[in-house]
């Protein structure tokens, strides 16, 4: 998957400003902007917050559509299978980019996958909708943000890292108070988080459940019963979303060989991998590649909500 640095580049074709090192960015945003994350279709390693300030926003979220209006927070986290499918003329929101592998060594981050899962896990859509006073808090915290990446102060970096700590909290403590329902026990939650943590950075390594349930020293068939209460989908279904989406990036951004991409993912051998692959997209890796090829994101000025690629989440 892109890293956050990767993403803005392949979404703007250069870097916010220069000497950008790619950990963090906040911006003001409008429907034009908000487009271009379709580009990426979802192969990016990072937490993104979107806070809507005006106007609606409507995405494709586990198949199932979800609009978005002022007030709402909407959450995305790496591997998550969303796309834009609309945007009001006045629509205006503010997004707090973190790219995952930097962010995620810093101590105040380490609770960054809880906060992100909490709303899919309670309320089984990737959004709150805030309190006006707490929403206009976070929007403060984020214009904090944008004001200092665009200063020359001293102790910018510094600084970066302790607003976005304190982003976190204040948004830690507005989501519980959006969230009065908890419905799932608390162990449960747990579990679902644990594993969440874990799969981004082994699944191309480890398709089976075994290895997620000894990580977390549980049996196989209670993590399965976990992530099927929590999500209504099963271990596989995850581990299995994430090997399509990085091989169809890679098939789409790289020069590797349909041989080289089976391998780096763990496969077996190259026809095990296409037999995965045309089983889940409906075409060959060597079909996609060839119409990938076809049809890059840098030759279209846009995307429409009908040209959208979306990998399933699930049934």
């Amino acid at each position: 998957m892109y890293s956050l640095k990767e993403a803005w580049i392949k979404m703007h074709g250069t870097v916010p400003f220069p000497g950008w090192d790619g950990k963090l960015y906040c911006a003001e945003t409008d429907a034009a902007i908000t487009y271009r994350a379709n580009i990426t279709r979802g192969y990016m390693a990072a937490y993104t917050f979107t806070l809507i300030l005006e106007g609606s926003l409507t995405i494709v979220y586990n198949g199932h559509e979800i609009a978005l209006r002022p007030n709402d927070l909407y959450y995305y986290s790496p591997g998550m299978s969303v796309a834009i499918v609309s945007a009001s003329s006045d629509y205006h929101g503010i997004c707090l980019l973190a790219d995952e592998e930097t962010t995620l060594r810093i101590p105040s981050a380490r609770d960054l996958v809880s906060l992100a899962y909490t709303p899919v896990v309670q309320l089984h859509e990737p959004k709150v909708t805030l309190a006006i006073d707490a929403a206009g808090r976070l929007a403060g915290r984020m214009r904090e943000i944008v004001a200092l990446l665009h200063s020359s102060h001293i102790y910018r970096e510094e600084i970066l890292l302790l607003l976005y700590a304190v982003f976190l909290l204040d948004l830690q403590g507005a989501q519980e108070q959006a969230i009065r329902t908890h419905t799932v026990p608390h162990r449960t939650e747990e579990i679902f988080f644990g594993f969440m943590r874990l799969l981004p950075r082994h699944f191309a390594d480890h398709h089976d459940i075994g290895f997620y349930a000894s990580q977390l020293n549980i049996t196989p068939d209670y993590l399965s019963r976990i992530v099927r209460r929590v999500a209504g989908r099963t271990v596989v279904d995850y581990i299995n979303q994430l090997l399509v989406m990085e091989a169809t990036y890679l098939l789409s951004t790289s020069t590797l060989s349909i041989s080289q991409i089976a391998d780096r993912l763990q496969f077996a051998d190259t026809p095990s991998f296409s037999k995965f692959f045309s089983r889940l997209i409906g075409q060959s890796p060597k079909a996609y590649r060839e119409k990938a090829m076809e049809t890059a994101p840098e030759s279209r000025a846009s995307l429409r909500s009908s040209e959208l690629v979306m990998w399933p989440m699930g049934e």
